[in-house]
């Protein structure tokens, strides 16, 4: 499992680990785990580093366990954090955390069997432990010098932080010390903000079982300008396609600036040495295609959302750059164009007949029939990709589903769709 270290090396997911993990992994396999703490609606593409670190360890020979913190998730983790988190209710973190399950189903194998990954809620063994006992066996090995070094706190502790917040380095420590008793991990593994709560659970091991535990990290990734990576102008972009359409999912992968997309290239996709190479080559002589950003949006978007729907993202951002004969997609393509893009009704009796000043007009992508006529003449108006020419013109055939395509100026998109859709 040597190898493991080598491949995360390369992708650039590699920044901490203990001594002694090279020589573990070089003895055989090695389970190991991270925790998602289900304290938003979804995971998020910014969770996606931690993800691909199980991913490699599960693709390398190893067992890969996901922690859900049903438990953990109602206290909230300080790292990288300023200010408290609000508290959720249980109900809540139950909701989100069947959520997580879902997504994480995206990139883990769950099959049965000895490399199956498997997933378990941290209530399961937290909602039991009763405060005297968890303080005597377990708060009792953490002095709070300790606790005082560890970034995650020294880094709140001007702004304010509650009891609640600073106890939960140890309740990730009693995590990783319950799953190494009884599911024998020996591995954690996250983001660099989260080496102080590991370590922390190496030397809870240490303490009561006398025994060697191992911990790794990725460093946090930021885009070429600085940003955090994973934000969009829109916000968080999802995991959950309920919550983050396969549109903007791919949009949000196809706009990666060339100085990033090689590192996510490497990061997010299993794609190889070679083959990154001869994408960024074939960049490198035209760039104006983009070739690598369309891999990398494709690539994630069939993992997140499915081949249908990335096939059909891929479609809708070739009409809407116009790149792509609209006659040529299919109905499911101006569906969710519709869920993206400005959309009203067809106005009732509407045909292949109605003259084109009437359509627009009637359906607000114009303000008058006035002005849908100069639009016209100075050949801004567009319909189902072709450039609308005397104002006598008529609407012609609709596109797949009973859809319309309307652009006024050079940025200005709208959708007219069938009432009955």
């Amino acid at each position: 499992m040597t190898s493991l270290l080598h491949e995360l090396t390369w992708r650039g997911l590699l920044q901490d680990q203990t001594p002694g993990l090279e020589e573990r992994l070089a003895r055989g396999p090695v389970a190991g785990y991270v925790g998602f703490d289900p304290t938003a609606p979804s995971l998020q593409v910014g969770n996606l580093v931690p993800i691909m670190l199980l991913a490699h360890l599960q693709r390398s020979g190893g067992k890969s366990i996901v922690v859900v913190g049903g438990g953990t998730g109602m206290i909230g983790d300080p790292s990288g954090k300023r200010d408290e988190r609000p508290l959720l209710a249980p109900a809540q973190v139950r909701d989100q955390a069947e959520r997580q399950r879902r997504q994480l189903e995206r990139f883990l194998d769950f099959s049965p069997g000895p490399r199956g990954a498997e997933l378990a809620d941290n209530t399961e063994w937290l909602g039991s432990v009763d405060l005297l006992g968890f303080l005597r066996d377990v708060g009792k090995h953490f002095t709070l010098s300790y606790m005082l070094q560890k970034e995650s706190v020294k880094n709140r502790l001007d702004s304010g932080i509650s009891y609640t917040e600073f106890s939960y380095m140890l309740l990730q420590a009693y995590d990783f010390l319950h799953l190494f008793r009884t599911r024998h991990c020996e591995l954690q593994l996250g983001g660099s903000d989260q080496w102080g709560n590991i370590t922390a659970g190496i030397e809870l091991i240490r303490r009561v079982e006398g025994a060697e535990a191992h911990g790794l990290s990725a460093p946090l990734l930021t885009t070429s300008g600085g940003a955090k990576f994973g934000k969009s102008e829109a916000g968080a972009v999802w995991l959950d396609p309920e919550l983050t359409s396969a549109y903007r999912f791919y949009q949000f992968w196809l706009n990666a600036d060339d100085r990033d997309v090689e590192a996510y290239l490497r990061a997010f996709t299993f794609k190889g040495r070679d083959e990154i190479a001869g994408l960024m080559a074939r960049h490198v002589a035209g760039p104006e295609h983009r070739i690598p950003q369309r891999e990398l949006a494709g690539d994630m978007t069939g993992r997140v959302h499915g081949d249908i729907a990335r096939d059909r993202a891929v479609e809708a951002s070739r009409i809407a750059f116009g790149e792509l004969d609209p006659r040529k997609a299919a109905a499911g393509v101006w569906q969710m164009l519709a869920t993206e893009l400005p959309c009203a009704p067809l106005p009732a009796g509407a045909t292949e007949t109605t003259s084109v000043v009437d359509l627009v007009s009637s359906t607000g992508v114009v303000k008058s029939k006035g002005e849908a006529r100069r639009l016209i003449e100075q050949g801004g108006l567009y319909l189902n990709g072709e450039r609308v020419s005397g104002g006598e013109a008529v609407a012609g055939p609709a596109l797949a589903g009973g859809h319309y395509w309307v652009r006024s100026g050079k940025k200005n998109q709208y959708i007219l769709r069938p009432a009955r859709s």
